[in-house]
């Protein structure tokens, strides 16, 4: 893991919002001054994931997970640790230490992204200069201002005016090969890829170039579209043209529509529908339908009503059923023949493509049809036959209301399921009580414990010590720990709640003071600061009790003389003080 600087990990996550980086992934219902949810990383039927505002952290009740916005990223959004902080430090307007960036990323991975920079603005510069490529894209009604945000380019006729302008060297030959952007024929000669192309640059989520997309000019060619092949930085299953753009547009995105072709995703954001994406010349995958619902709740899936359009339907449906979690909704859109996004949206407006958004067909309606469309429902092998079609499919669907529902539209078509179930084992009220957030009592805890707790939801306690921290003394466990986390709000004293368990990030205790930070303490915050003190207070009592034994167990084997002069004059002091407090 790359180091960055402390100080730096706490301004950054003193100036991230946990609840609006996690509220755009997960929807969050207010519970006092708290937040909750379905927990994201595990299945589950009521919310038992908390998000703290005045910790900066969270912690699920349920499977445990818990966190920072940083580890939220790393786990949500499957990013490395540096690559989740450099999310957020553009988020908040920070830059992440150089060096510590060029530690993180390999020397030949930077080339890369280097490389297809440089193609971009390349491939920017020629739309400029190419009066056939700028009247292509005014024809279409793209927009400067839409050319700019999705920073199409165009790439000229010929065969090398790419690797005349880029590949000057056989090292930069080399990695604009890497990079997708050279073809070599069966006698080993090497040439642009792209020719007489409109460019689609394709973004990863950090907003950096990773392939390219290219749309032909004149209809006759072909293949119409062409992409960039699969690279160390680009994997087509995995990615989606279009989603930076959208997240730049709206950062919570209530809803995202899936398309076909890039003109689609452009078109649709020239009439505003900017949250509109598009599959790389490939099947939806379940990487696609995972991270399509990461960014938004809601997904509708454009295709051609055609037979094939319906068969790619069905393709993404089974990609998206394994993660029908509640919360989440997917819908289909069938389009008339021979009709696009592009085309429709131009035809009809905003309005009326947003019409046939409201219209779409839901998963559940698009399922049933499609599995019962040769059964015959009337007899009851046609019933038997679709009770079984249908099992499999089900299995896949995440526990939870929508899985049950699922179930008992296929009971309603073929009374399979009918029977009355088994009695369900009682669940204690209590054991129910516990996996909520705001009703979880606080266990009865050593004064250590409690101290530690006490820091956990308030670290600015610890400035009302002064060193040096006699208890740290003390030989009782966690003692070492309560110490640390002391020095470590005295040497930060802004830090967090959220930063300081961030602090501990990867250590045996974390888990152990996650589970404490998330613990709702008795009695109001204003009480927590005498608390704090008088724990601190006993434990220094200890701490001179427990050095006035050696003392005296030193004075029982060998007398008083055993005793130096200081250690003499130190029992003393001692006693007297031990006599002072009671």
């Amino acid at each position: 893991m790359a180091r960055i600087p402390d100080a730096f990990i706490d301004e950054l996550l003193a100036r991230t919002d946990i609840v609006e980086v996690i509220g755009a992934r997960v929807p969050l219902k207010r519970q006092g001054r708290e937040y909750a949810a379905r927990c994201p990383f595990h299945d589950e039927r009521s919310p038992s994931f908390t998000v703290s505002p005045t910790k900066q952290f969270y912690h699920c009740f349920g499977c445990g997970a818990h966190g920072t916005a940083i580890s939220f990223l790393m786990h949500y959004d499957r990013l490395e640790f540096l690559d989740a902080v450099e999310e957020l430090a553009r988020r908040a307007g920070m830059e992440v230490p150089r060096e510590t960036r060029a530690r993180h990323e390999d020397g030949e991975i930077r080339e890369l992204y280097a490389a297809l920079e440089a193609a971009a603005r390349f491939f920017r510069r020629q739309l400029a200069l190419s009066d056939k490529a700028r009247a292509y894209v005014e024809r279409r009604g793209i927009a400067p201002e839409i050319a700019e945000r999705y920073a199409i380019g165009y790439a000229p006729d010929g065969f090398s005016a790419l690797k005349d302008a880029l590949g000057t060297d056989p090292r930069r030959l080399a990695l604009l090969d890497r990079a997708g952007l050279l073809s070599k024929n069966e006698r080993g000669h090497v040439y642009d890829k792209f020719r007489d192309r409109l460019m689609f640059p394709i973004h990863d989520r950090r907003g950096r170039v990773i392939a390219f997309g290219g749309r032909v000019l004149d209809p006759e060619d072909s293949p119409k579209y062409l992409n960039s092949p699969e690279t160390a930085l680009f994997h087509k299953g995995r990615e989606l043209y279009g989603l930076w753009q959208a997240r730049q547009a709206q950062a919570a995105l209530e809803r995202v529509v899936v398309v076909e072709g890039y003109m689609d995703v452009v078109a649709l954001a020239q009439y505003g529908v900017s949250w509109a994406v598009a599959t790389l010349g490939t099947a939806t995958t379940p990487e696609h339908a995972e991270l399509l619902f990461r960014n938004a709740p809601d997904v509708v899936f454009c295709f051609d009503g055609d037979a094939a359009g319906r068969r790619a339907a069905w393709r993404a449906l089974e990609s998206v059923l394994p993660r029908m979690r509640e919360g989440r909704q997917a819908f289909f859109l069938f389009l008339p023949e021979g009709e696009d996004p592009d085309t429709l949206v131009r035809q009809e407006g905003a309005d009326g493509f947003l019409e046939r958004l409201r219209q779409a067909t839901p998963l559940s309606e698009f399922f049933f049809a499609h599995v019962s469309h040769d059964v015959n429902l009337a007899s009851l092998d046609g019933k038997a036959r679709l009770a079984e079609r249908c099992r499999p499919y089900l299995a896949q669907i995440p526990d939870g209301a929508f899985a049950d529902l699922m179930r008992q539209r296929v009971t309603e078509l073929t009374g399979v399921g009918a029977r009355s179930s088994p009695p369900q084992t009682h669940v204690p009220a209590r054991r129910a009580q516990a996996a909520h957030a705001g009703a979880t009592p606080a266990p009865r805890r050593s004064l250590v414990r409690h101290a530690i707790a006490l820091l956990l939801q308030r670290p600015a306690l610890a400035l009302a010590l002064e060193p040096p921290y006699r208890f740290s003394a003390l030989r009782q466990p966690g003692v070492p720990l309560l110490a640390e986390i002391v020095s470590l709000v005295r040497e930060r004293p802004g830090i967090s709640t959220g930063a300081l368990l961030e602090h501990f990030a990867g250590r045996e205790e974390q888990a152990a003071l996650h589970k404490l930070a998330a613990q709702s303490l008795p009695g109001e915050e204003e009480a927590w600061r005498a608390e704090f003190l008088d724990a601190m207070a006993q434990l220094e009592k200890q701490t001179l009790l427990q050095r006035i034994e050696e003392l005296q167990e030193q004075v029982r084997a060998g007398g008083f003389a055993a005793l130096s002069a200081a250690e003499k004059a130190e029992l003393l002091e001692l006693q007297a003080a031990a006599a002072r407090r009671g």
